[in-house]
């Protein structure tokens, strides 16, 4: 059985009595009984908060990325929502004056694992600034749902740092949050006041399918599982004018444009011996975002083996393979993306400049790929003493 930090919070009914506190959390935080967290404490008869903060997309899970949130109220409680993606890059930090009548901040968001998902920056983001302000952090923890068992990636270059490589991650770094705030505060020399409720019953080599738990999309573009698993490699697509699937029933599960000869992509794409994974030739066409209305040719991505993939390998091999079968058809994000402008979307993701540069001069990204397991065994060994749930991080 699977107990998350919210689970065995909402056990300890005491836990909350005298305290003025704010949650960072948004819809993907349920209890074992599927009821939003707030709700949940509310009949628990737990104290509630002071005020309720949202990462990007809102509380309520509602915006599409990069689309920001306002200040508001919850419809439920009344409680005011102060929203970490506002119009401008400083909304995404808190504000310590959030924190002066406050003496706790808990944080029940669910990563999915992913160096670029930016829940995991806001809630380190704001318990940075808590700490500093004498305030206490609990962190509700959730199970990684890609395991904690595997690594994959580079580690992203110190001066491509930004809200989608806030960290030194591999792209899949098979921690927790609870293990990633662990991490930043070994780093950074936080204060006192750190706690992390933790998942019961977690090992490192479970993946979502092991936990008999419901998946609820902790955004709007990632309904299923299987895009979770995607998203790692997929979310690249983000950096370039291809879609993504947005606007689809498939986001992070379809990839194409108009004028992509389907098979011919399968075909490339088979040739590069990627584990774990099938391509279907298909045609879509998004009813909103990149292509909308317009009829796209790519392909359609399938999961066959979980513990062999390799998501972030598929990204980069995907995004080479339409360079070199659609050159004409495929071209780099140009405009800013998250709230970055002197750096290109596909350098910020990968956190390096090489995959660009070797596209862009027609190359193959090999030897880039080949570098990724230094930075690996580097990470793992660094997260040796801030680890908390049993089993490696080895693979």
């Amino acid at each position: 059985m699977i107990r998350t930090g919210l689970d065995s919070l909402l056990l300890d009914g005491a836990a909350l009595k005298g305290r003025r506190y704010g949650l960072l959390s948004n819809t993907a935080a349920r209890s074992v009984s599927l009821a939003p967290i707030h709700l949940a404490l509310r009949a628990q008869g737990a104290k509630m908060p002071e005020r309720l903060l949202g990462p990007e997309h809102g509380f309520h899970g509602i915006e599409q990325d990069m689309i920001p949130s306002a200040d508001e109220r919850d419809p439920w409680t009344g409680l005011p929502i102060v929203s970490l993606y506002g119009e401008r890059a400083e909304s995404i930090v808190a504000k310590p004056e959030v924190f002066d009548d406050l003496d706790l901040l808990v944080v029940d968001l669910q990563d999915v694992g992913c160096r670029y998902y930016t829940y995991a920056a806001s809630a380190i983001w704001a318990a940075s600034v808590a700490l500093e302000q004498s305030c206490e952090v609990w962190i509700l923890d959730r199970p990684n749902p890609l395991g904690g068992a595997t690594v994959e990636g580079n580690l992203p270059a110190q001066e491509l740092k930004s809200f989608v490589g806030a960290f030194s991650l591999p792209v899949r770094h098979g921690l927790t949050l609870g293990e990633m705030a662990r991490l930043e505060e070994k780093r950074s020399g936080w204060p006192e006041g750190l706690k992390i409720w933790q998942v019961e019953g977690w090992s490192r080599e479970m993946v979502w399918q092991d936990l008999a738990l419901p998946w609820v999309a902790p955004s709007p573009n990632l309904p299923t599982i299987e895009g979770a698993f995607l998203y790692p490699g997929l979310c690249l697509v983000e950096a370039t004018e291809l879609s993504e699937g947005r606007g689809t029933t498939s986001p992070f599960r379809l990839v194409g444009a108009p004028k992509i000869d389907p098979q011919a992509l399968v075909d490339e794409l088979r040739s590069r011996d990627l584990p774990g994974i099938g391509f279907v030739p298909t045609y879509f066409r998004p009813q909103f975002q990149k292509h909308a209305g317009e009829v796209c040719g790519g392909v359609e991505i399938r999961i066959t083996d979980l513990h062999t993939l390799r998501p972030y390998r598929c990204g980069v091999e995907l995004i080479a393979a339409i360079s070199r079968i659609a050159p004409e058809q495929f071209s780099w994000r140009r405009q800013p993306y998250e709230f970055v402008s002197e750096h290109p979307a596909i350098d910020l993701l990968t956190g390096d400049t090489a995959l660009r540069e070797a596209l862009e001069n027609g190359e193959e990204p090999t030897e880039w790929i080949k570098s990724w397991p230094s930075d690996e065994r580097q990470f793992r060994e660094e997260c040796e003493d801030i680890l908390i749930y049993p089993g490696a991080l080895g693979r």
